[in-house]
């Protein structure tokens, strides 16, 4: 099966500081890859790289066999990447309204006026939110925002979606319920997605497979199961021992 989405010797210093450390990862259509870390491991400026935010100053990111990126370069800039994105924040434009947050992006690819309507109803009943389309992001609830955040990524069809640590400031019930919105959609659209957490519950029953990223390094990667089984450094081990990451 070949890649949707793959970084190939990525390393990037900011500040003469080193964040990323020679980062090799490929994510295959339609497989979820989750990358578990502590806070400052470098996940989220992984995911910048990515979006084509930040060049790398080593290596190359490589979308659909395209080069997107390269040492010092970032040869496809983020609007021509195709990428969907979840952050943490939510990033949701407070003066536009739920529907016009999901259009937003599909305005910008040049759909249709009518075709967009039809996909921003069809994809906000996706997510349960039928109706919501006139309400404001300050209109709704935690769990709505996000059910808004991932209908937004998804709806303009990308090529893969990125999640920033996505459900945070969530309490477990809540996490749990936006947890199967996210495998379901995922799953049936069959789109790759990178899934950044500390967090190995988020991503227990959501990755196809786990990279473990401590110090700017993916120090083990591959299925749940065999990380359990044989963790390659004490932190790994920490993570299924239940002594979390922080």
């Amino acid at each position: 099966m070949s890649a949707a989405l793959a970084l190939e010797g990525v390393s990037l210093a900011l500040g003469g500081r080193p964040i990323l450390d020679g980062v090799t990862l490929t994510v295959l259509h339609g497989e979820l890859l989750g990358v578990l870390g502590p806070s400052g491991c470098g996940k989220t400026t992984l995911l910048r790289v990515v979006l084509g935010l930040l060049a790398p100053n080593a290596g190359q990111v490589v979308l659909d066999g395209a080069l997107a990126s390269a040492a010092g370069r970032v040869i496809l800039p983020p609007e021509r990447r195709g990428l969907g994105v979840v952050f943490q924040d939510l990033a949701l434009w407070p003066h536009l309204t739920v529907a016009g947050n999901l259009e937003f992006g599909l305005a910008a690819r040049g759909i249709p006026r009518s075709e967009r309507s039809e996909r921003v109803a069809a994809m906000l009943e996706r997510v349960g939110l039928s109706g919501f389309g006139p309400r404001r992001p300050g209109e709704l609830s935690g769990g709505e925002r996000q059910r808004v955040a991932i209908a937004r990524a998804l709806v303009v069809e990308p090529r893969a979606v990125l999640f920033d640590e996505p459900l945070a400031n969530l309490d477990p019930v809540r996490k749990a319920d936006l947890l199967a919105v996210f495998r379901a959609l995922l799953r049936d659209r069959k789109t790759p997605a990178v899934y950044v957490t500390h967090d190995l519950r988020e991503v227990a029953g959501l990755a196809d497979r786990l990279a473990v990223l401590e110090g700017g390094r993916i120090v083990q990667e591959g299925a749940q199961g065999e990380l359990r089984a044989a963790p390659a450094t004490p932190f790994v081990r920490a993570i299924f021992e239940g002594e979390g990451v922080s």
